[in-house]
């Protein structure tokens, strides 16, 4: 079981060094056309990945149901990968409207965005299997847990329900703040430099602070999309290779929206809506089960429904 897990963190490592070390190791500006095609290649990469999860749980390559205290068919399996994805890829949208406000605050040119994005899609994984492994310790220990997870989920979807606007202050952040405190910051870019030496003392970067806030986002964010997929399965396998899949098509797709942001208005409301609906998911779940094909249908239509009214309101205006 240990070389399956290796052999996904090597893929993982293998596409990141591609993406940057090959394909992008120019700070080149993405055009919208480019930034379309890698959105496709990642989300094909999900959809390959997926079938080898069928034909790991279907045909037990490498004996890795053996492993398993419950056995997942492979159908199920691909459709739990398949809705924990796009759970987890519709929450991360929010996050795309605050990374560019951060990129906004501190005027991060076109060329440099997708290095750090990057560096904030690696920290990302790291980050994640921490507090996926953790998720699923607590379940399993404590079944109890699932219902803490619905309710907590229910909680952030009323409190951004009625959160106030509030203006973006990343001078009160207390990460960057900690930043300042160990390393002097230059006053302007230096490349796609984090770090430089100047006058013998290193100094972080402007760069190096938005590649902070982005982190640190993620990690906010992903405290309300990780207990969500766990409503989807609580696999830890599926869990992780469906969150990592769904983050890496990040930075291709924020290059896709970047632009027509503004247009859907009733994303986050349908975001809002979505993770209501997983946290009174995850409430009824002892009393009544919703199947993943359903779930997979109520998520499709809410996000559409979101979609399609953001399109009809823009183009009434």
């Amino acid at each position: 079981m240990i070389f399956i897990w290796l052999g996904f963190l090597v893929l993982i490592a293998v596409l990141l060094f591609l993406d940057l070390g090959l394909f992008h190791r120019k700070d080149t500006v993405l055009t919208f056309k480019q930034a379309l095609g890698w959105t496709g290649v990642w989300i094909a990469a999900a959809l390959v990945f997926n079938g080898f999860v069928y034909g790991l749980y279907e045909q037990n390559w490498l004996g890795w149901t053996d492993y398993k205290s419950h056995h997942l068919s492979g159908s199920e399996a691909a459709l739990q990968f398949f809705t924990g994805y796009v759970v987890e890829k519709s929450l991360s949208m929010d996050n795309l409207f605050v990374i560019a406000m951060v990129f906004a605050y501190f005027h991060v040119p076109l060329a440099l965005q997708h290095r750090v994005l990057f560096w904030g899609i690696f920290g990302a994984v790291v980050l994640r299997g921490i507090m996926i492994a953790l998720g699923s310790v607590l379940i399993t220990r404590f079944e109890w847990i699932i219902y803490v997870f619905g309710a907590f989920l229910v909680f952030s979807a009323a409190k951004m329900l009625f959160a106030k606007e509030e203006s973006f202050s990343p001078e009160h952040n207390p990460l960057i703040n900690l930043t300042k405190k160990f390393f002097p910051v230059t006053h302007e870019f230096h490349g796609h430099h984090f770090f430089v030496n100047v006058a013998g003392k290193t100094m972080a970067t402007p760069l190096f602070l938005a590649l902070v806030l982005v982190e640190s986002s993620d990690v906010m964010f992903a405290v309300d999309s990780i207990p969500a997929v766990f409503a989807v399965t609580r696999d830890p396998f599926i869990v992780f290779t469906s969150n990592i899949f769904a983050i890496l098509g990040l930075r291709s797709l924020y290059f896709v929206l970047g632009s027509m942001m503004e247009k859907f208005r009733y994303l986050k409301p349908s975001i809002i809506v979505l993770l209501a609906y997983v946290g009174f998911k995850m409430l009824l779940s002892h009393y009544y089960p919703i199947p993943n094909g359903v779930s997979l249908g109520i998520i499709a239509a809410i996000l559409t429904t979101g979609v399609v009214a953001s399109l009809v309101a823009d183009k009434k205006q």
